[in-house]
């Protein structure tokens, strides 16, 4: 293809270093740095979006299940039958939820108090992997329960392991000053500590059996709804469209591991884009200069397009050697951005050359995640916007005209 042939000698054999040829290499600089910047912070969105999935998911359920009315509570049944149906399921756990006061001395709080099941083997996921004081023990009598508390929730309440706290649920209070009747309130030892990244959770939830729970909320036999896991997350939108269908919303919420930290999820997507919005200027100001100089170039090949015309060369050749001109160029900063890029990912993952606090943070370094994806994106809108700043100079170098080009030569 003779079209290319031309475009790549017209971007070699510029023998003088002259204003076309600055502009030209200024361009090609342009998208090698836009490229690598994109493909960086990208994967740095990737690892810290992977890192917090991780975290969460490894204390959240995959899927849960609330009832929202007694007739809800009745087909509890039907509904574990369902799940246990589902092939992808892995475990299926009840919990009972409601809010509680916890009392110690002179301090209060008001918190989610959650009654899991213990007898179960899901050891892989749950509060019993962050247990940093105490131990993961919930059994209890009729009179005393065991409790554990997060980290940040047990500083304010200023306890300790062993310190006993009076628990009170708070849907009882407003029904004991309508029945003019004393509240029931329960004693719990903490019995754990546990630590998370997530502070709002571990001051908004605390822990005990779903006996327990059952007992303080004035739930009886009943619970509030199933933490279900999966053998693969990737199918808990599957999982939730089916449950959905098959049991309607009126009487269940259906969340997904996402849904859970919804607001999170959707902050760090914002993020995202708008970091990904404002590092593709880079490109388009590296593209505007490739504008620049195919419409020089286009003048100073003036002759050269007569010639070509002359000779018998298409309009449709002729554009194509201008469009290949700007092609190369984007073709050309696009890979090495992409070597660039690639090349920090790797070293920060491999020698973790940006190091982070272990103590003040979980983690030790900047965390990166390359997804092959985000390099195909990356590449296509830089080819793209290079496609766009290099056809105008095309279409004009094609409306030249022939006798004008060569009238004097």
């Amino acid at each position: 293809m003779f079209e290319f042939f031309i475009a790549k000698r017209y971007l070699r054999s510029k023998h003088k270093i002259n204003f076309i040829t600055i502009i030209s290499v200024l361009s090609t600089l342009g998208i090698t740095i836009g490229v690598a910047a994109l493909v960086i912070v990208l994967s740095v969105f990737n690892g810290f979006g992977s890192l917090v999935t991780s975290v969460l998911v490894n204390f959240d359920p995959h899927v849960r299940i609330v009832f929202k009315s007694p007739d809800a509570v009745a087909k509890a049944d039907s509904v574990a039958a369902l799940l246990q149906n589902y092939k992808d399921v892995k475990s299926v756990t009840r919990f009972a939820e409601g809010k509680v006061i916890l009392v110690n001395k002179n301090s209060y709080e008001i918190v989610n108090l959650q009654g899991i099941e213990t007898d179960t083997n899901n050891s892989d996921w749950g509060i019993q992997n962050y247990i940093s004081f105490g131990k993961f023990d919930l059994s209890g009598n009729k009179r005393t329960g065991k409790i554990i508390l997060g980290l940040p929730l047990a500083l304010k309440l200023s306890c300790r392991i062993g310190d006993t706290l009076l628990v009170t649920s708070a849907s009882k209070i407003e029904q004991s000053l309508i029945t003019l009747s004393l509240p029931k309130t329960k004693k719990f030892v903490v019995s754990g500590i546990f630590e998370i990244s997530n502070r709002d959770y571990a001051l908004k939830y605390t822990y005990t059996s779903l006996e327990q729970a059952q007992r303080i909320l004035g739930l009886r036999k009943n619970f509030t709804g199933f933490d279900v896991r999966l053998k693969n997350i990737d199918n808990s939108g599957d999982l939730k469209s089916a449950l959905v269908s098959a049991l309607g919303e009126k009487d269940f919420t259906i969340r997904t591991w996402y849904d859970l930290h919804k607001d999170l999820y959707d902050v760090m997507l914002i993020e995202r884009w708008a970091a990904y919005i404002i590092l593709s200027l880079i490109i388009a100001v590296a593209t505007f200069n490739i504008l620049g100089s195919l419409t020089m170039s286009v003048i100073e090949k003036k002759k050269d397009i007569g010639v070509l015309r002359a000779i018998g060369t298409s309009k449709k050749s002729i554009l194509k050697i201008f469009m290949f001109e700007g092609i190369l160029i984007g073709v050309i900063g696009t890979v090495l951005g992409l070597i660039l890029g690639l090349l920090v990912c790797y070293l920060q993952i491999e020698y973790k050359f940006y190091s982070l606090d272990a103590s003040k943070y979980i983690i030790d370094a900047l965390p990166l995640k390359v997804e092959f994806t985000d390099i195909i994106v990356i590449s296509l809108m830089s080819m793209f916007l290079t496609f766009l700043a290099s056809l105008f100079p095309a279409k004009r170098a094609v409306g030249i005209p022939v006798n004008e080009a060569i009238r004097w030569e």
